[in-house]
C-alpha cells in the first residue's frame, strides 16, 4: 500500500528541519511513543538505527527505524520495521515563503501475516495514523515558535 500526505506548517523551513531531526522532540509530537533509543549512529544521519517503542491500544510495539537517505530539506528517507511490517517513509520539506513550509510525506507499506489482512481490510487506519503524525508535528512546531524556541 502506498499513500502521500501533505501539511503546511507556519514555521520557517530551517526551524522545521531542526525540530524534525531532534530525537528528544519525538515524544512531544508522537503521543503514542513511549521511548526512542538510538542504538547505532547519530539520530537522523544515514545508517543510524533507532528503536522506537509505541503504545498501540493495550499492546506495545517495538520498531526499528533505519535512516537510508538524508539530504534535508529536500529529501529524507527511513525504513521502519517490526515483525510483519516494512514501512518506507520519504519526507521532503519545501519552502513556500519565509515563514511557511510544506511537508510532503510518502509512505509505502509491505506487510505479511495478520497485518497484511488488517491493511487490506482497514487501509484507512494506517493513513489516519500517518496524517495524525503530520498534524501533531505541525501543532508542535507552531507552538515552539509561539514560545520563542
Amino acid at each position: 500500500m502506498k499513500f502521500i500526505h501533505e501539511v503546511e506548517i507556519n514555521v520557517a523551513i530551517d526551524k522545521v528541519v531542526e525540530l524534525f531531526l531532534n530525537v528528544e522532540n519525538l515524544p512531544l509530537w508522537q503521543p503514542d511513543l513511549i521511548e526512542a533509543n538510538v542504538v547505532s549512529g547519530t539520530y537522523g544521519q544515514v545508517g543510524a538505527e533507532t528503536q522506537l517503542l509505541y503504545r498501540m491500544g493495550e499492546k506495545q510495539i517495538l520498531m526499528t527505524q533505519t535512516v537510508t537517505n538524508n539530504n534535508l530539506p529536500a529529501f529524507y528517507t527511513a525504513v521502519l520495521e517490526t515483525p510483519n511490517v516494512w514501512n518506507l517513509v520519504e519526507h521532503s520539506f519545501h519552502k513556500l515563503d519565509d515563514t511557511t513550509t510544506l511537508w510532503v510525506c510518502k509512505n509505502e507499506y509491505k506487510c505479511s501475516g495478520f497485518v497484511r489482512l488488517l491493511i487490506m481490510l482497514m487501509p484507512n487506519m494506517f493513513k489516519k495514523q500517518s496524517q495524525a503524525s503530520l498534524s501533531n508535528f505541525k501543532h508542535f512546531a507552531e507552538q515552539q515558535i509561539k514560545k520563542g524556541n
